[in-house]
């Protein structure tokens, strides 16, 4: 497989810039059994089947872009921070008065070798240095004068880290709008987009009507707008994520008896790389994180059921209600996915690695649904429209 299998043409003008003055307004194209339907994302609860569980990624897209300005009207130092250094996610967050982070630095000549700072409020100061360098990605360390968590002062700080491919800054709207209503855990700098078009009107229609909810979360890095090297698929690095195994949405994945669906790529990517840990464990007896192309390695005949109350197990000898892993799982063509029957997912980059999970899901059938996407005015990417698509 080559990156050349995995692209479309997508019009500038198709990608969603802005988002829809209401959430669940945008168009849902529902594939199951080689059919195509046309519907909006309000009629969702309607379309699941019975007693469905949906199982959506909490966690919260940080304001991580930060810009320092040296001098009145000159370009500013940005700094983004993608992710921790030598901590985890949830450490890093709650840090106070320093921390470190890897990040990428634009208009770099412009910074020396000494500290930059940032005046916030009541008096707070945030100072950023340059620690050490691999490729484009700077440690960086910073400080601040106050006992704020490393999350209050990026809040305070930062900017929301839209998309490469919007093209613009964020706005105030962005605040909210490039943010799920039910986000919770602070360590993202990038949406779970999927989960941009539920409202509390869908949520209450999904109770209503019977469905459960499940929350679990994995920080979204940077890496998954990476887009795929050109050549072989397999030559392509997959990035690292933090996925947290949680006690409470084990148990109630394991309670379910129902058709179970994946919101969004990430919480796919979860549950599948929870699936293969659990195999781990099973086989070798140790908890490790999860490689690129492990998953393809491992015993196929151990089910989601047996792996999962492994986890569980290994949480309760640890008297542990959580534990945080890495994971760089691949999906891609010739996957089977083990833990759901379906995703509810928006259209994906040509070339991505996520189009590659898609294709992993329903086969080159793709193609022909995002064809028929573009043909009947879908808005594609982050701010656009969704989809529910049965697995093969």
């Amino acid at each position: 497989m080559n990156k050349s299998d995995f692209i479309y043409d997508l019009p500038e003008e198709r990608i969603a810039a802005f988002p829809l003055k209401e959430r669940d307004q945008s168009k849902l194209l529902v594939y199951r059994d080689g059919q195509i339907e046309d519907r909006t994302f309000a009629e969702l609860p309607e379309i699941l089947p019975a007693g469905s569980q949906l199982l959506f990624n909490n966690t919260r897209v940080v304001r991580a872009r930060l810009h320092f300005i040296k001098t009145e009207g000159a370009k500013p130092i940005e700094v983004f921070c993608l992710g921790p250094h030598g901590q985890s996610v949830e450490e890093s967050m709650d840090a106070r008065g320093s921390v470190r982070f890897e990040c990428l630095v634009g208009n770099l000549k412009r910074w020396k070798d000494h500290a930059i700072t940032m005046p916030l409020e009541a008096g707070v100061v945030l100072e950023a240095t340059k620690i050490e360098r691999h490729d484009a990605i700077w440690v960086i360390q910073f400080h601040w004068n106050s006992t704020h968590s490393f999350a209050e002062i990026l809040e305070q700080a930062g900017k929301i880290p839209l998309p490469p491919y919007m093209n613009r800054e964020a706005d105030e709207e962005d605040t909210e709008r490039y943010q799920t209503v039910y986000a919770e855990n602070n360590g993202s700098v990038a949406a779970p987009t999927a989960g941009l078009h539920f409202t509390p009107q869908v949520f209450e229609r999904m109770d209503t009507l019977g469905h459960e909810r499940v929350e679990l979360t994995l920080h979204v890095g940077a890496g998954t707008f990476k887009p795929l090297g050109d050549g072989a698929v397999n030559d392509h690095e997959m990035h690292a994520e933090e996925i947290i195994i949680e006690k409470t949405w084990l148990e109630k994945y394991l309670a379910h008896e129902g058709p179970k669906f994946a919101v969004g790529t990430t919480s796919l990517r979860t549950l599948e790389s929870c699936h293969w840990i659990g195999t781990k464990l099973l086989t070798t007896g140790t908890f490790e994180h999860l490689g690129q192309f492990d998953a393809y390695e491992l015993d196929p005949n151990i089910t989601p059921k047996q792996s999962f109350a492994a986890l569980l197990q290994h949480l309760e000898a640890h008297q542990c209600t959580a534990m945080s892993a890495k994971t760089q799982l691949m999906i891609k063509p010739g996957y089977t996915m083990k833990t759901t029957v379906g995703i509810v997912t928006n259209f994906h980059q040509p070339g991505s690695t996520l189009l590659l999970l898609v294709s992993a899901g329903i086969g080159t059938v793709w193609k022909d649904l995002y064809h028929h996407a573009l043909t009947e005015n879908y808005r594609f990417l982050s701010y656009g429209d969704s989809s529910l698509l049965y697995f093969h």
